[in-house]
């Protein structure tokens, strides 16, 4: 008791002393909270665009093959400048860094509110991606670099608070604001946000700025965009419908050429420059390699399967978006509770376990989407979505725990950028890959359904005879008319659940995706306390 009232006593006597407000108690989480507001904007607009694509689609006329850049350029920019984040803050200090992309990302989500077209919003999404970018590993940096590695489990699990508020609120208030206005205000609720978080940065947090800057590895950042700038296009384009060469078309071909190139450049470079872009040696750290190579996996799971929900309920099931996106409200909320419960168990347990339990549940949600359908209720799909918050609530924390353990505190700006750039890059492949099969599988199961739809069979002509009935006490008109609403009736049902059947293609993907993740985390290891303190100290 005596020690108690001692320490308050000399911190009461320090703050009337007008020390340095960076040095008191409070700081800290202070600090912590700025940051919040950054990571809840950048984790928003790489899930709130989801639930406003069928909208977008729909006053643009576009068709998914270039919808999904909407969200794959802003994820393809973020992982492109997460490695540039550690040489950027160290060169002009962490304060003005993250200053610089709150700035970046307030501009670019105004400039996305005015639109004119799909080619000026995904450029404007590139703007926001630039800021982003930097915005999470900064924002990690800095919480990790005030808080004592006694207490980073607990401070990551409260950080973790921002992205699970954002996966359910986002989608949410973004179906509202889409519903009632117009899909441009998913944009335009950024600006006051991203207003009041460039100003309590300036007033909150200090500078500070590393003593030794390195080069920048100018060859490393130009082939690592190309490479993955390169690789999604192929990707990406491989079925598109103006693609009408298919894989093996010139465009294809270069594309997948280009990657090829870029990246042996790009391994060469960093593996034999003394300051590379992204500081690959980072990854022999046994524990940092393996859950970086978790994230990966993760991300393509996870970013792939948020980018097949929405269209599936809005476009399969009919709900608008505020509906769709509704259901994803109890998401963070469940997230954003077990995320410092997990925190306080890696700083309690064996971190891997919680881990190895959310990549479960995660995995177990994503394969019970796998048997959706047309007739799938409400409570069905929000089961699902309970499970996923539970698992994404206990996987993120302790991987972060783990990954950062043995790493030294002046390497943690990069080890930061590298160990979110992979699981962007993750992110950026899953919606890529899971937009082209859901264009392949559906074409594959609207040729195997339209086959199977013998106009000479009776089944098929007693649903052509109710519909005609249908058609003509919905709409009227002579036999030859109705003959012929029937008949689209019959085409328009089998294309919905062709769409289906794909969606469900995609979700059993997405399930052994991310049940491969169990396989790295088993070999990690836990760190000792006071070797991790040694270490980072």
């Amino acid at each position: 008791m005596n020690n108690a009232n001692s320490n308050g006593n000399n911190t009461a006597r320090a703050f009337n002393m007008g020390i340095p407000h960076h040095e008191h108690p409070s700081y800290k989480w202070w600090v912590l909270a700025n940051v919040m507001i950054g990571t809840f904007m950048a984790v928003l607009d790489a899930t709130i665009v989801d639930v406003a694509l069928p909208k977008i689609m729909s006053t643009f006329g576009i068709t998914i093959d270039t919808a999904k850049w909407v969200a794959t350029a802003y994820l393809l920019v973020l992982a492109v400048m997460l490695p540039t984040s550690g040489w950027i803050a160290d060169r002009f200090g962490y304060k003005k860094t993250y200053t610089t992309a709150l700035t970046l990302f307030t501009i670019g989500s105004l400039l996305c509110s005015l639109s004119w077209n799909e080619t000026a919003l995904i450029l404007f999404r590139v703007i926001q991606g630039m800021g982003a970018g930097l915005l999470m590993p900064v924002g990690m940096a800095i919480v990790t670099r005030e808080f004592p590695p006694e207490k980073r489990g607990l401070a990551i699990g409260f950080w973790s608070i921002a992205a699970a508020a954002s996966v359910s609120l986002g989608p949410t208030f973004g179906g509202y604001l889409i519903d009632n206005f117009a899909w441009h205000s998913i944009y335009d609720i950024n600006v006051p946000i991203g207003i009041v978080a460039i100003f309590a940065t300036m007033v909150i947090q200090r500078e500070y700025q590393s003593q030794k800057v390195r080069h920048f590895d100018f060859v490393g950042f130009v082939s690592l965009a190309v490479f993955l700038t390169s690789l999604l296009l192929a990707l990406s384009d491989g079925n598109a419908s103006w693609n009408t060469g298919g894989w093996t078309s010139n465009f294809i071909l270069t594309c997948f050429a280009l990657a090829f190139i870029s990246f042996v450049v790009f391994l060469t470079v960093e593996l034999n420059i003394r300051e590379p872009l992204v500081d690959l040696r980072l990854l022999k750290n046994f524990n940092f390699g393996m859950a970086n190579l978790v994230l990966f996996i993760f991300g393509m799971g996870m970013f792939g399967s948020t980018f097949l929900l929405p269209l599936y309920l809005q476009n399969g099931l009919g709900f608008t978006a505020f509906q769709s996106g509704s259901l994803f409200l109890p998401i963070g909320f469940i997230q954003g509770i077990m995320a410092p419960l997990a925190g306080f168990l890696s700083d309690k347990i064996n971190p891997k376990f919680p881990a190895m339990l959310g990549i479960v549940l995660l995995a177990v949600s994503l394969f019970i989407n796998h048997f959706l359908s047309l007739f799938s209720e409400t409570p069905s799909v929000m089961i699902t979505l309970y499970l996923r918050g539970l698992g994404m609530g206990f996987i993120f924390t302790p991987l972060s725990a783990l990954s950062l353990s043995e790493i030294p505190r002046e390497k943690m700006a990069q080890a930061s950028g590298l160990f979110n750039v992979l699981r962007q890059v993750g992110g950026s492949f899953g919606v890529a890959i899971m937009g082209t099969l859901l264009t392949n599988r559906t074409t594959f199961h609207l040729a195997n359904y339209g086959a199977s739809v013998d106009q000479s069979s009776p089944v098929v002509q007693n649903v052509l005879h109710d519909l005609k009935y249908f058609a003509m006490q919905s709409g009227g008109g002579d036999a030859s008319l109705t003959s012929m609403r029937a008949q689209a009736l019959l085409i328009y049902h089998v294309s919905q659940q062709a769409f289906v059947s794909a969606i469900d293609d995609d979700f059993f993907l997405s399930s052994l995706i991310t049940i491969i993740c169990i396989v790295p985390v088993i070999f990690l290891r836990k760190v000792k306390k006071r070797a991790k303190v040694e270490k980072i100290i």
